[in-house]
């Protein structure tokens, strides 16, 4: 149940709220104006930069412009420099004579170097093929060895083909002359021999086991109640050290060797081996096939014929024996003698060419 004094109470508490709004209402505007005040302020602030920036940027451009105007005038001035330094056309014309003048010098220098290097050339190769050929004259007469002057002569040959002059045409005709008498030659291997024959050398000492040599078997220690049987058995091994028969009714009998008769027969053997290698290394057919014919009889004689290793060493030393130790080589003098010829001739006609130049013009006058 409601009381009559209610209606008074809510009368009276609502009553203050219009102060309570303008209070707020107030303090808005106050807020307002801060807020207005503050960016008035920022503005002011900011304004002022931009004019402190604007003052900075305008003393920069200032300073670039001066030192720019200072470079322009440093660039003019070195141009009036370099302009002054150049000369006049007259100058240039003169400078250009001397220049067409001093080309012209240059490029005859050059051809007469030119010329004289290449005539030295000449002269040092031509004097090259004269000391092939007297090398390889050397290497037919001392050593016999075709391949390899004609390889010599064959580079002297190429050397006067790469002269191409019509003067060498008689030498170069001499020049292939004896190499076609060196290609038929037979090739004479007179290295290769000594050393197949030194081969041969070292299979003797091999053929040691092959004569027959009685070696005797080892005895057992005798014991001291030995038996007559064993007594008659070391009698007969006693004896079997001087004496041995060997008869087979089919072969010739043929004496035993011991170890020293073995060791002079095969030091024969060598010896008429190493004879034949100087043979063959000096060029003697006779001391050359001497001395392989007396290796084959001392094998024949003293050796097992049947032997498959002495086979083998006689069919060897028979077909070493047909091998040619030495040759005819043709004489290489007239070769020579032409090239030196054609030597002396283009000598000669370097020496006149300005002799030789005023009678070919009186004789066209």
């Amino acid at each position: 149940m409601t009381s009559p004094s209610q209606p008074d109470a809510e009368a009276k508490t609502i009553t203050p709220a219009a102060p309570a709004k303008g209070r707020g209402l107030a303090g808005l505007a106050l807020l307002v104006a801060i807020a207005a005040l503050g960016a008035a302020g920022w503005s002011s602030w900011q304004l002022y930069q931009q004019q402190t920036q604007s003052a900075r940027l305008l003393a920069q451009f200032n300073e670039a412009g001066a030192a720019a105007q200072q470079q322009l005038q440093a660039s003019e001035q070195r141009v009036e420099q370099r302009l002054s330094g150049i000369p006049t056309a007259a100058a240039i014309a003169t400078q250009r004579d001397l220049l067409v003048t001093l080309q012209g010098d240059q490029q005859r220098l050059a051809k007469t170097l030119s010329e004289v290097l290449g005539k030295s050339r000449e002269d040092w190769r031509l004097a090259e093929a004269e000391h092939l050929m007297r090398l390889a004259m050397l290497r037919l007469t001392a050593l016999q060895d075709v391949s390899s002057a004609t390889a010599l002569v064959q580079g002297a040959d190429d050397i006067l083909r790469a002269q191409e002059d019509p003067q060498a045409f008689a030498a170069r005709g001499e020049l292939i002359k004896v190499l076609e008498a060196l290609r038929s030659l037979p090739q004479v291997d007179r290295s290769g021999l000594f050393l197949q024959l030194a081969a041969l050398r070292a299979q003797v000492a091999e053929l040691q086991m092959l004569a027959p040599e009685y070696i005797l078997p080892p005895q057992a220690p005798s014991a001291v109640n030995a038996s007559d049987s064993s007594r008659w058995d070391d009698l007969w091994a006693e004896l079997s050290r001087y004496i041995r028969v060997d008869l087979h009714a089919d072969q010739d009998v043929r004496p035993q060797l011991a170890g020293q008769s073995l060791a002079q027969v095969r030091l024969t053997l060598a010896l008429a081996l190493e004879q034949a290698q100087w043979g063959a290394l000096n060029g003697q057919p006779e001391v050359y096939r001497q001395a392989l014919a007396s290796a084959r009889e001392v094998l024949d004689r003293y050796f097992d014929r049947d032997n498959q290793a002495v086979m083998a060493l006689q069919q060897r030393i028979g077909e070493l024996s047909q091998q040619s130790v030495v040759t005819e080589p043709p004489k290489l003098d007239e070769a020579l003698n032409a090239l030196q010829a054609y030597l002396k001739q283009r000598e000669a006609a370097d020496l006149m060419p300005e002799a030789s130049a005023p009678a070919v013009e009186e004789g066209g006058q």
